[in-house]
């Protein structure tokens, strides 16, 4: 029998009217056996998410302020969902139970994850199928990292035999109980582990767009939309700032080969976009896929006299930033010189220690720190060999005035990664996008 497992995100769960087309959309396929929910979205311009909500929840529970007025907030919201959709829903026991929660201990994953086990609850209910709480399912370890056999072996068991069930996003826990939560956006995870624990045939991930497209629409003007993904082009363009879909959502369904199909809850009928292990031979392949981008970073810059030379530099460095459990974006290097790209939040609270053990395991000759910066990606399987490609990519930010801080290619296919001041950020994308198209004319 064929499974699909169907992850709906926040915008299409936000209301009654929402979760009405979702459950035409699960039941007009029988093979939507697996169904996976995030908390819900905003309503309208100005709305709340209810995860913002259950944040500040329990921002005032830790400060030891009330916080009844937000709960009765997000009791409003789930009310409205289950009077609309007929649904008996006790939202007040469980909220009841919150409450407790958070006062015995204002703990910051257990509210977060509130949102997605209210909204998974009450659609089992309204679907009549199981409910699986991730927390016995999805398993993290003792260091909050994600035990993938754990939780493929959990989840298959758990799931085994059943005819369908809707499962919670976006957590999972300890091996102590306690909770422990994904990303923002992480219930996309949550969906590509089900689809691969289940050996699902399609991994449908459900939002407000029919498909990704080739650059953010917000920053360059009608993109161009993408009826078909590698693993690869999905995984860099997710990871460099593309948000349609979670940047660790393809390696579950990557490891079993389980094609992804984005596709829009409020156009159900459009075709959305395919991901898939390869591209087939016959899929007509432009030179570039996409363009995305991430602002935010901070550019660590050592440099050391003969350290080329020299064995075992550039391995201390990176020890010191996973000491400090600050993960690195980019690690570039040039005669005597090493750039370490890190996300600028994770590096504030840090920055002090870090440079100081720098200096004193490494003694540099210069070190620098940068910030305010961004990167941009340029992807396309196509794009193997495309030297000239790459040169017009470049001169086409230079063009503008930009100045350029940094360049990263990979070897083969195209995935060209150049550094901008944030300032010119958005200027940055929409020449790279206008060259692209006259690339592509």
């Amino acid at each position: 029998m064929r499974t699909v497992t169907a992850k709906f995100g926040g915008s299409s769960l936000a209301d009654a009217a929402q979760f009405k087309k979702v459950r035409e959309i699960i039941l007009s396929d029988p093979a939507r056996r697996f169904i996976v929910v995030s908390a819900p979205g905003k309503r309208f311009d100005g709305d709340i998410k209810v995860t913002d909500l259950l944040i500040e929840a329990w921002e005032k529970a830790r400060a030891g302020q009330d916080f009844d007025e937000i709960l009765t907030h997000i009791g409003e919201r789930f009310d409205e969902i289950a009077r609309g959709t007929g649904t008996p829903f006790d939202v007040q026991s469980e909220l009841t139970l919150i409450r407790q929660g958070l006062l015995a201990m204002p703990y910051r994953d257990y509210a977060l994850s509130r949102g997605e086990y209210l909204c998974a609850r009450l659609m089992a209910g309204y679907l009549g199928r199981e409910f699986v709480d991730p927390a016995f399912v999805v398993c993290f370890d003792r260091e909050g990292l994600l035990d993938e056999d754990a939780t493929r072996e959990a989840l298959r068991k758990r799931l085994e035999g059943l005819d369908g069930a809707v499962i919670a996003g976006f957590y999972g826990s300890r091996p102590d109980g306690a909770v422990q939560t994904f990303s923002r956006g992480g219930s996309d995870v949550t969906g590509a582990l089900v689809a691969d624990a289940t050996a699902s045939d399609l991994y449908e991930n459900w939002t407000d767009v029919s498909g990704m497209l080739a650059a953010d629409p917000r920053v360059v003007e009608n993109p161009a939309a993408l009826d078909m993904l590698s693993y690869r082009e999905l995984r860099i363009l997710s990871y460099m700032g593309a948000s349609v879909l979670h940047t660790d959502a393809v390696k579950p369904v990557r490891n079993s080969g389980i094609p992804i199909n984005i596709k829009n809850t409020n156009r159900p009928l459009d075709a959305g976009t395919m991901i898939l292990p390869h591209l087939p031979k016959e899929h007509v392949r432009r030179a570039v896929t996409g363009v995305a981008g991430r602002k935010g970073l901070s550019v660590v810059q050592v440099e050391k006299h003969m350290v080329s030379d020299g064995a075992g530099f550039t391995a201390v460095l990176l020890d010191i930033f996973k000491n400090h459990r600050v993960p690195f974006e980019q690690c570039l290097t040039g005669i005597d010189t090493i750039s370490i790209v890190i996300r600028s939040d994770l590096m504030r609270y840090k920055r002090a220690q870090i440079l100081a053990d720098i200096r004193d395991q490494l003694d540099p000759d210069v070190l620098n720190v940068h910030e305010n910066l961004s990167m941009i990606t340029v992807v396309g399987e196509n794009g193997s060999g495309a030297d000239d490609l790459t040169v017009k990519l470049l001169l086409a930010v230079a063009n503008e005035g930009i100045s350029i801080s940094t360049i990263n290619q990979g070897a083969g296919r195209l995935n060209l990664i150049i550094g901008v001041n944030e300032a010119d950020y958005e200027r940055a994308m929409r020449a790279l996008y206008r060259a692209i198209a006259q690339i592509e004319a």
